[in-house]
């Protein structure tokens, strides 16, 4: 169902940086406390989760976007789901959490968690940082992610690692290794219109775009399980990437 007033074609946006500045306070503003329970050891995660549900919704709000989202019955209740998506922009996050709802943690490059406040934040509310350049520490931090969805908590990759140019990247395999590991199904998800709210390296965001959101139905490792485990990782992922990509087309 569409939320807020009808969008507007990109081109006819006008770029505010008063939409960009609001979603920063919006977001440091739930840095403070989360960092402040931190120092203290008592960071309480179902109200992190309210957190991360009130941000969301505020920063969708902000953006005057109209969203539809589709396939929300693809999600059951009671199950935990490694959710893989497009990249796109910095504003897939809270469109995620949107769709998602806020038992949701992510893989984030390590870099995200030397930003003061915000990376002490994520950290506190147990995102996990993931080292790319270094498989070790990468590796580190997959079985991070497994123990996270063992305590069903939904967990977000990114396939390819970082933002798009408009296409799809080609996709890392760790995530897929993960879910083989973990017989954790994967929630493919298919983002459209973020990238028009915050182009890759800008800073002034488009108020009243159209963003689609494209929940797939869950893809099951175990039914690629048959083969190799490169190989299985390998068509696992192709399995992903053309449900991801179906809507991009």
């Amino acid at each position: 169902m569409p939320l807020f007033s009808p969008s507007i074609p990109s081109s006819q946006a006008n770029p505010n940086l008063w939409i960009t500045l609001q979603n920063v306070y919006e977001t440091f503003a739930i840095c403070w406390p989360t960092t402040w329970e931190g120092m203290r050891n008592q960071v309480d995660q179902e109200l992190c989760n309210q957190r991360l549900g009130q941000w969301s919704h505020r920063v969708v709000s902000r953006c005057k976007a109209t969203v539809e989202i589709r396939g929300r019955e693809h999600m059951q209740p009671r199950t935990v789901y490694l959710v893989m998506s497009n990249h796109e922009s910095y504003y897939d996050i809270p469109f995620l959490f949107y769709a998602v709802g806020p038992r949701l943690r992510m893989l984030a490059k390590k870099e995200l968690f030397r930003i003061p406040f915000f990376g002490s934040a994520m950290r506190g509310a147990g995102f996990i940082a993931i080292d790319r350049q270094h498989r070790k520490k990468a590796l580190d931090s997959l079985q991070i992610a497994q123990q996270m969805l063992e305590r069903g908590v939904h967990v977000w990759i990114s396939p390819e690692g970082t933002r798009n140019h408009g296409s799809l990247l080609p996709f890392k395999q760790g995530g897929f290794h993960l879910a083989m590991q973990s017989k954790i199904p994967i929630l493919p998800i298919t983002l459209q219109g973020t990238r028009d709210i915050l182009p890759r390296r800008h800073v002034r965001s488009r108020g009243g775009i159209g963003v689609d959101i494209t929940i797939h139905p869950p893809i099951n490792p175990l039914d690629y399980g048959s083969q190799a485990p490169k190989k299985s990782a390998r068509q696992l992922a192709e399995a992903v990437r053309q449900r991801i990509e179906a809507p991009l087309l």
